[in-house]
């Protein structure tokens, strides 16, 4: 049987650091109803006045941690996609970008073409947002509406709990938990609270300081922040560390906009203030490195460590190729429910 596609899709990345480049991709994110859940008018000028000053600063970025291969998000997820050609016995792998390219459209259609009518599609986010999870999805249905395609979906679900994301992950960073450190901090990227608040059935979210260690199945099922705190615990607890040799943050603010806390930012300073002097890093929420990983916390955040009293900042991997990685996302797929 080999008309049944696996569709990877990963966020994105400009097609170059060129200004224009960066310009082109913020845009085209930025403006995704489900990244800024604004109005359209509020949106676009938002975005406008972003666009002002970020593309350069961005580029700037960008360029610091290019490869000679290009982007390394893209270059690290096509990667993931070769070795998953070992495990999908159903037909092609191929990869998607929610912004840039390859389009999600551009993917679909070249599949339509060949003769394929049922695709896997498998978001590469462990936890459920609007603005990963929901955009790809969404993304999808409409080119299949607009373009008339005769394709039927499975959808990877969100797999911050799944046995085999956690085992792989503890197999991923198990060689640099086995050196000397003093504490593991597990960032994830942050969002809005409103974000959180807007698809919360409950009325109690971000009511409390335990509100997401106490989330119902239903309240999980949503709730980003919850989905990364479990991650976090399940990860440690796999890994055998106390209570006190790891923690959780948010990085990646945008905007004015109150986001979920902790914010990475702070804790870097507060475990400096605290005496940490070899500090761990991992980024649980992205499966593959990228500007928020590298550029961020892999640059940024060691030089406010250090600066702050800290000796070093080792940044973990994420997933990237991992061989037990393409194996674990392997089962998920395969066991990825019919939808659309």
């Amino acid at each position: 049987m080999t008309d049944h596609a696996l569709l990877l899709v990963n966020l994105g990345s400009p097609a170059s650091t060129e200004v224009a480049d960066v310009r082109r991709y913020l845009n085209q994110f930025l403006m995704d109803p489900y990244v800024i859940d604004l109005p359209w008018p509020l949106r676009r000028l938002l975005v406008s006045l972003i666009l002002i000053k970020r593309p350069a600063a961005s580029a700037h970025a960008y360029a610091s941690i290019w490869w000679d291969e290009g982007s390394p998000l893209v270059v690290l997820s096509r990667r993931l996609q070769e070795a998953m050609k070992a495990h999908w016995r159903h037909g092609p792998v191929e990869l998607a970008m929610r912004y840039g390219e390859p389009s999600i459209e551009s993917t679909l259609q070249r599949l339509a073409e060949q003769g394929i009518r049922q695709v896997t599609l498998a978001p590469l986010y462990p936890q459920f947002a609007d603005s990963t999870t929901t955009t790809v999805i969404e993304e999808a249905k409409r080119v299949v509406r607009e373009r008339g395609l005769d394709l039927r979906f499975s959808i990877l679900q969100p797999f911050y709990d799944q046995p085999e994301y956690l085992d792989a992950l503890v197999a991923s960073a198990k060689p640099y938990l086995e050196q000397d450190f003093d504490h593991l901090l597990l960032s994830f990227h942050g969002l809005p609270e409103r974000h959180l608040h807007k698809l919360d059935p409950s009325g109690h979210c971000l009511k409390g300081d335990d509100c997401c260690r106490s989330a119902s199945p239903a309240v999980l099922a949503t709730c980003y922040r919850a989905q990364c705190l479990r991650s976090a615990e399940l990860f440690a607890e796999r890994m055998g560390l106390r209570p006190e040799q790891w923690s959780v943050s948010f990085q990646s603010r945008l905007g004015r906009a109150k986001w979920i806390e902790p914010y990475t930012e702070t804790r870097l300073d507060e475990l400096a203030a605290q005496g940490v002097k070899k500090l761990l890093v991992m980024c649980p929420a992205f499966v593959a490195d990228c500007i928020e990983t590298l550029e961020e916390i892999g640059d940024r955040g060691r030089e406010q460590f250090v600066e702050a009293g800290g000796e070093s900042l080792q940044l973990v991997p994420c997933l990237n190729d991992h061989p037990d990685w393409a194996a674990a996302l392997n089962v998920l797929c395969e066991r990825a429910p019919q939808a659309l």
